[in-house]
């Protein structure tokens, strides 16, 4: 090698591999969540399981590739990138087996592991790359510091690109599978083209030889990896209407004819259930929901955020002729939700963020219920102090907040109680209530308002007072502690009734379901 050659067009093709593989990291580890999330849900266990795993596998590659950069003779660039992209196909072939074999681990421990197994032998390749790009920009010793501040820079504009043209582009229009594939490929005509390089100018024999050699194993392998795509069809007892993948999660519609039962998922959460006979929410929380308007009557105007299925809005318009707007941030939730189970909007039906939308909505509404919180992973931001006394600002005076909330009773966990005081804070009045009285593991309904709430309004018929006052609650709020933007501990408070919810979903479903 000789500096001229490296000068003369080398070092733009040196610049340009270490941007591709900078990008390549980035897409990667934000691919890996979508891998996994279907199975452990997206909670932060996931996301900081993701982040310690790229970052150690990066320090694993910077310390391997600068001792390999040092003795390598023979092998070179072209060698690590060509194994990066074998071991980035090889992450949809192997999925399921490791997320099955980990599953025994629980939520955190499972989504570490199968996280460092499935990633990070591709990413610590990937990070090999960088202490090799400094040897060859380097010519002498005193501009090894320009030569790794400049590769350190392009590799980090590469991975600002890759994060973006991803999250806004990519991601939106092609599946997680199909952008690993072509990343592979991306990453397999890379390393033929500075294998090229390599045996030409740098006098590496037979760096062609194996690339092309680890080209064929990779496209030997594309048929599988694309064969095994939505491989699952529901099997015997379940049926796959509908599946597909979107920002926030895999939305699938399933049905269950023998139990004449229709379910909305998203990843491993239960967000909507119906029957296929008569369309009827299958979901008892909403059956408390569906009363509170009489307990203020001549409510007109509601807000769900959360639409599940869409159920609850069609509800307040046939039963009380309330007009409802409806916030969702999944628009393939939306979509499933106007497909496949009948909703039609009678009011504003926002897709979006809660926390951005609600400040741009304008009240006074008489109901706003906010239902987030019943699949297997918890928006915690969307039930802080702050959270709460913005929706208090959009109600009328004699408004109602439904909250449903998704936990173990009091002597389980905190997280009900710290809900409860949570509330408390933003307003005066508050009664719970239990879906099935009995039961540990529950939906609990919390009612809230700046006015008291007359549970025994005249609306109400007397066997609906009577089966709403048998299922009042009483949460012990000692245990709690108030949850606010700043500190928020709920996912935490709540790791045993996402372990509970995700093993309840997988006996029901199968694996699966869940695997992909």
């Amino acid at each position: 090698m000789t500096n001229n050659v490296l000068n003369s067009f080398g070092r733009a093709g040196l610049y340009l591999t270490v941007f591709l593989t900078g990008a390549s990291v980035m897409v990667i580890e934000l691919l890996g969540t979508r891998m996994i999330a279907p199975f452990y849900g997206a909670s932060l266990y996931v996301w900081s399981s993701l982040i310690s795993v790229t970052m150690i596998a990066l320090s694993l590659g910077y310390y391997i590739g600068g001792r390999w950069a040092d003795c390598a003779k023979r092998s070179g660039l072209s060698l690590i990138i060509a194994l990066a992209a074998i071991f980035t196909l090889l992450i949809p072939c192997v999925t399921r087996v490791i997320l099955l074999a980990t599953d025994p681990l629980g939520l955190r421990a499972g989504a570490f592991v199968s996280s460092l197994v499935l990633f990070s032998p591709s990413l610590t390749m990937l990070g090999m790359i960088g202490p090799f790009a400094i040897k060859l920009s380097t010519s002498q010793l005193a501009g090894v510091g320009s030569s790794a501040g400049s590769i350190y820079a392009v590799s980090t504009v590469g991975s600002v690109i890759g994060t973006i043209v991803l999250g806004f582009f990519l991601f939106p229009l092609v599946g997680s599978r199909e952008i690993l594939v072509g990343l592979s490929i991306l990453l397999l005509i890379l390393a033929i083209v500075v294998a090229i390089y390599e045996q030409k100018f740098l006098e590496i024999s037979k760096a062609i030889l194996t690339s092309v050699l680890m080209t064929i194993i990779g496209l030997s392998m594309l048929p599988k990896v694309i064969g095994e795509a939505h491989a699952y069809s529901g099997g015997k007892n379940f049926q796959i209407l509908s599946e597909q993948e979107s920002l926030y999660g895999w939305v699938r519609v399933i049905e269950e004819p023998a139990r004449d039962l229709r379910f909305l998922t998203s990843d491993a959460s239960m967000i909507g259930a119906s029957s296929i006979s008569d369309d009827k929410s299958r979901l008892g929380y909403q059956k408390i929901v569906s009363l509170i308007p009489a307990l203020t009557p001549k409510m007109s105007k509601a807000l769900i955020i959360g639409l599940g299925a869409g159920h609850m809005a069609k509800t307040l318009q046939d039963r009380y002729g309330i007009v409802t707007d409806t916030l969702e941030i999944d628009p393939a939730v939306a979509s499933a939700a106007t497909n496949y189970f009948g909703f039609k909007p009678t009011g504003q039906a926002i897709v979006g963020d809660a926390r951005r939308e609600i400040s741009r909505l304008k009240g006074p509404y008489d109901l706003i219920i906010h239902d987030c919180f019943t699949g297997g992973t918890e928006p915690a931001h969307l039930i802080t102090v702050e959270t709460l006394k913005q929706l208090r600002g959009m109600l009328a005076p004699n408004g109602i907040l439904a909250l449903n909330f998704v936990a173990f009773a009091n002597d389980k966990s905190t997280a009900l109680s710290s809900v409860s005081r949570t509330i408390e804070q933003a307003f005066p009045n508050q009664s719970v209530f239990i879906a099935e009285p009995g039961e540990d593991y529950n939906d609990f309904i919390f009612l809230a308002s700046a006015e008291a709430i007359d549970l025994n309004s005249k609306s109400l018929s007397p066997e609906e007072m009577s089966w709403l006052q048998t299922r009042l609650y009483s949460v012990n709020k000692t245990q709690g502690i108030i949850l606010t933007d700043n500190f928020n501990p709920l996912e935490h408070m709540q790791v045993e009734k996402s372990e509970r919810y995700r093993r309840e979903l997988i006996s029901w479903f199968g694996t699966d379901l869940f695997v992909r």
